[in-house]
């Protein structure tokens, strides 16, 4: 029989014979899907050993997939028999690890977390465990109250001692729900501290496991050090501190970055605490990462340096000898303003120590980038900057201060006058009488007002003596009054005649300086102050920037800040006071993951599961 006579359809159903090229393609896509789907499916059973572990009534129908409703799923956890309890606990894991809205409240609601604990307890079922254990993990990732219910449910002690299961999917499972329920805050942080989590979770570190289950590990230490109100109590934080040196040897970058995540908590606190880390002789390798290009690494390595400056003028020693400073300017030229920012709020508080800190910036040509980011940094960016000046100019010698003057550091300062920051404005004025006062010791102050004028400092200075703010209407005129000469007599005049009754407040009140002390000399001076609040009565501890002699008000801070993750803090000796807060530092991941899914990919990405 010819080909011509054979019906159309029976031709389509031979090999390729009646096949367009687009139907043969499409049935390779279709067999192909299903061969990498059983080839996967094969994988994940291997790598879960399902095979091989002991024996558990429940293993034969672990393939088995069931889909059950939440009715079901409770009868099915509260039934006697292992298999049944089994399927509904899988299928209750399956539920919560959807990626968008699981329902966690139902699950809490609906009273299972007891059971789900008592899984946890049934060692020869090691598949119930793993099932128990990963959805107690996803009710945990939740709020706060969900993560309430898991710990009052019982849930943080078996599953500590879960952590010494032979069964290393069970354990890796288990650390991860103790790191959801450390991460929530520090309350249940400390109820697994107290638990003697530690001490498990550190004997797991070794050369012999997955890299996943390490990363897990890492992770949890760092949660473990999260958060402050109270700090992790002392000896966590010394059981804690040998492996963290370790894993910061590690090659890993998320080890890597969780384990330096860990340090910048511990060491956002008191001298103390930074020494405890300092003694450990990380700096050198956290400021080797701060030369790495991947954020997840550079940006807790310099928030760690960052906090380990805020300390004593020993501690900022040991960090300017670990290399520092080489490694710091670079930084302040980076692609992303937020490192900018934390870098030159770094430097900000080395130049807040002692002029041989001082001397060390000027060695290491930091004032060049300093002055660049005066001159065209973006705006959060010269506000760091400004800080630095002021502190620079604060406690250096009077040699050193000519050199930041001769580094071109004035025509960027003055043109920031035209800011509207209120804080940055006033801090500024500080710093140029204070320039003036110490250039008028050395009769160099004629050369430095000539040089304002020329670079239009003087008509920007006169212009804020109009200024809505009453401090910086009340700095400007007292500097053009006493380093300005007749310029100043005109400015004041014509200053009088605009805005005669602020002027005339501001008049009274350095009357009564010379009876209550200096008006901005204390704690609550002008360059720490919160803009909107008065300064204390009677302070004392030198003059204002004006008339009636000692040093200007500039004040030298240890700023302690976490940015994006709390307040931040301004210190003055043992004082410590809020500042601000620095938005956009979303790099960090949040402390809670929601548990591996099988059907739909996790929140974040999850390790694999290993035998």
């Amino acid at each position: 029989m010819s080909t011509s006579d054979v019906p159309e359809e029976r031709l389509r159903k031979f090999k390729y014979r009646g096949k367009d090229a687009s139907m043969r393609r499409q049935q390779r896509i279709i067999v192909s899907v299903e061969l990498r789907k059983a080839r996967k499916d094969e994988q994940v059973l291997k790598r879960r050993n399902i095979n091989h572990v002991s024996a558990d009534p429940a293993s034969e129908k672990i393939a088995k997939r069931v889909d059950l409703t939440l009715d079901e799923i409770i009868k099915g956890v509260n039934s006697s028999d292992p298999v049944v309890c089994f399927q509904a606990t899988q299928a209750a894991r399956k539920m919560l690890s959807r990626e968008r809205n699981p329902p966690l409240k139902s699950f809490v609601a609906a009273g299972l977390i007891p059971r789900l604990v008592e899984f946890l307890k049934w060692s020869l079922h090691p598949f119930l465990q793993f099932e128990a254990a990963w959805a107690l993990t996803n009710i945990a990732s939740g709020t706060s109250d969900q993560t309430r219910a898991v710990v009052e449910g019982g849930a943080v002690l078996p599953l500590i001692e879960l952590l010494s299961s032979p069964h290393m999917t069970v354990c890796e499972q288990a650390v991860w729900a103790l790191g959801n329920i450390a991460g929530d805050g520090s309350e249940f942080r400390d109820v697994v501290i107290a638990s003697n989590a530690i001490p498990h979770l550190l004997a797991l570190v070794s050369s012999a496991i997955p890299i996943t289950f390490l990363r897990n590990i890492a992770w949890t230490l760092s949660n473990l050090c999260r958060n402050k109100n109270p700090y992790p109590c002392s000896e966590a934080v010394k059981q804690m501190l040998p492996i963290l040196s370790q894993l910061l040897q590690h090659q890993d970058n998320e080890v890597l970055s969780d384990t330096c995540w860990a340090l910048s908590y511990l060491t956002d606190g008191c001298n103390e605490r930074i020494g405890q880390v300092v003694h450990t002789g990380v700096l050198p390798r956290l400021v080797d990462l701060m030369t790495r290009s991947e954020l997840s690494i550079l940006i807790p390595s310099l928030r760690t340096m960052g906090n380990v400056v805020t300390g004593t003028d020993h501690q900022t020693q040991l960090a300017i000898n670990a290399g520092l400073l080489t490694v710091l300017a670079p930084l302040l030229k980076h692609s992303s303003i937020s490192i900018q920012k934390e870098a030159a709020w770094t430097l900000s508080n080395v130049a807040a120590g002692p002029h041989q800190h001082i001397q060390q910036l000027i060695a290491f040509n930091m004032l060049l980038p300093l002055v660049d980011i005066l001159k065209d940094g973006e705006f959060r960016v010269q506000r760091e900057a400004v800080w630095t000046v002021a502190n620079f100019v604060s406690g250096a010698t009077v040699d050193q201060i000519f050199r930041l003057v001769h580094s071109g550091v004035m025509g960027p300062l003055l043109n920031l006058l035209s800011v509207p920051d209120v804080r940055m404005v006033n801090i500024i004025l500080d710093v140029i009488a204070y320039i003036l006062q110490k250039a008028e010791r050395i009769c160099e102050k004629e050369n430095l007002c000539i040089l304002i004028e020329e670079l239009g400092g003087i008509d920007r200075i006169e212009a804020l003596q109009l200024h809505e703010n009453h401090q910086i209407s009340q700095a400007a005129q007292n500097l053009i009054e006493k380093h300005f000469g007749e310029a100043g007599e005109l400015a004041g005049d014509v200053a009088a005649r605009r805005a005669p009754p602020r002027l005339g407040v501001a008049r009274g009140h350095a009357h009564a300086r010379s009876r209550g002390g200096a008006r901005r000399g204390d704690a609550q001076g002008r360059a720490g102050t919160a803009p909107g609040t008065r300064a204390a009565p009677g302070g004392g501890g030198g003059g204002g920037s004006g008339e009636g002699g000692g040093r200007p008000a500039l004040r030298r801070w240890k700023q302690r800040r976490r940015l994006g993750t709390g307040l931040s803090w301004l210190e003055q000796g043992s004082e410590r006071r809020a500042k601000r807060r620095f938005p956009g530092w979303t790099t960090r991941p949040p402390p809670r993951r929601l548990g591996r899914g099988v059907c739909v990919p996790a929140r974040t990405p999850a390790p694999s599961p290993e035998p």
